[in-house]
């Protein structure tokens, strides 16, 4: 099978090329507003209710479609147009936050309203992040892909945790509806960015077939890959772990009857810590990876993400928490950027939207029911009771790790 997308240069030192730039402005631009709202959204939130159950529930809400939706995003994904699939994914993340906004104005704002809106962005989210992580290698070469990815990374992580969660505290403070109306008008920009990229980017089909075939065919590949069906699986339960952690996290560090006491504007500046690590760890990623080899820089950054998850349950220092939560940022990066230029790699272009979708039904799937078990645990037991129990299930992956040694890692990059 052959894509329709422009061809792309075969050597790595190349450079990555002007559609991949406009890609990763529009990036850029999406995160940034995914920032602003996820921040803008705990802090609407907390003027409804102070249950440490309803505010997790937001998380729920919010990634309940990548345990619902991402298989049909996936196979949606390698059907159509993966550009034009962002497009449109955009379009509908920025018209519902000027719903809110509506909404907000009318002296219609309540609890369930956001569950509304949470959920809906989230759908829109499958089909977008499904999308961008298939259509990157129809760009760059897969000699590129790590560089590619850690570029994208870095914007990423800089819009989504570094910029947007302060922007987004100091925007609820001055109002509601500037905290809900600027993602809108950045979902719209990236749509602007993304219309500039040229070329048609639909994978071509030799024989039609239907929705359900097409997304048992990306399970049973996921399957039948060991590397990658385990990689799922230890995402799957680090990303249970820290939805369990940040989704209450906010009842922990924001208000004068929290543990940290910190404003809205604090809590986002807290937050950037963990993405400057990150922004930090993208440029890094791929020479650790060259230095480390794939197998011990993986296991190097499970300790970073227990540390991530795991560090409130001993502190509610902030000075102490800041310096832990960068260390975290950079260690999970890493992770990040060899885990799916790996699966860019050993998944064929054809079935790279299934195979993603199939592989984040495992390792995002788990995130609404981490959400879930952090409200009940917390509220049963306490925040930093729930903390520690995140931290140390976290540190439990390394059980897992004598599966991805660097010959079996390379043994299924050579078979693709």
């Amino acid at each position: 099978m052959t894509s329709s997308a422009p061809q792309v240069k075969e050597q790595s030192g190349a450079p990555l090329g002007a559609s991949y730039w406009k890609l990763w402005t529009s990036s850029g631009l999406s995160n940034l507003a995914d920032g602003v709202f996820k921040i803008a959204l705990p802090l609407l939130a907390i003027q409804f209710t102070q249950s440490p159950t309803l505010i997790a529930g937001l998380s729920v809400a919010a990634t309940l479609p990548w345990l619902l939706f991402a298989l049909t995003a996936g196979a949606l994904a390698d059907r159509l147009d993966r550009r034009k699939l962002m497009l449109w994914a955009n379009l509908g993340r920025a018209l519902l936050p000027a719903l809110l906004v509506a909404g907000i104005l009318l002296d219609l704002g309540s609890i369930w309203a956001l569950y509304v809106v949470a959920l809906m962005v989230g759908v829109a989210e499958t089909l977008y992040d499904t999308s961008a992580q298939s259509i990157l290698p129809q760009m760059v070469h897969r000699d590129q892909l790590s560089r590619a990815n850690g570029r994208l990374y870095a914007v990423e992580l800089t819009a989504n945790q570094f910029v947007g969660p302060p922007l987004g505290g100091l925007l609820v403070a001055i109002g509601v509806v500037a905290g809900f109306a600027a993602p809108a008008a950045l979902w719209l920009a990236a749509v602007g960015a993304l219309l500039l990229v040229p070329g048609a980017f639909r994978t071509e089909r030799e024989v039609k077939t239907t929705l359900r075939f097409d997304i048992g065919e990306g399970l049973r590949f996921l399957w039948n890959q060991k590397i990658l069906r385990t990689l799922a699986v230890m995402t799957g339960v680090f990303n249970f772990a820290s939805n369990a952690a940040f989704a209450v996290f906010v009842l922990f560090a924001v208000g004068p009857a929290s543990a940290m006491k910190l404003s809205e504007v604090g809590f986002g500046v807290l937050l950037t810590t963990s993405a400057l690590g990150a922004f930090v760890g993208s440029f890094l990623a791929e020479r650790v990876e060259a230095k480390l080899g794939r197998s011990r820089s993986l296991a190097l950054t499970i300790f970073g993400g227990a540390l991530f998850v795991g560090a409130p349950a001993v502190t509610d220092n902030p000075y102490v928490l800041g310096p832990l939560f960068f260390v975290g940022g950079v260690l999970i990066v890493l992770w990040n950027v060899i885990t799916v230029s790996l699966r860019q790699r050993i998944a064929p272009n054809r079935l790279l939207g299934r195979v993603n979708s199939a592989y984040r039904l495992l390792a995002w799937g788990t995130m609404p029911l981490g959400a879930a078990a952090g409200g009940l645990l917390a509220q049963w037991l306490g925040l930093q009771a729930m903390f520690g129990m995140m931290g140390v299930l976290t540190l439990a992956l390394l059980g897992m790790m004598p599966i991805l040694t660097d010959k079996a890692i390379a043994a299924a990059d050579v078979e693709s």
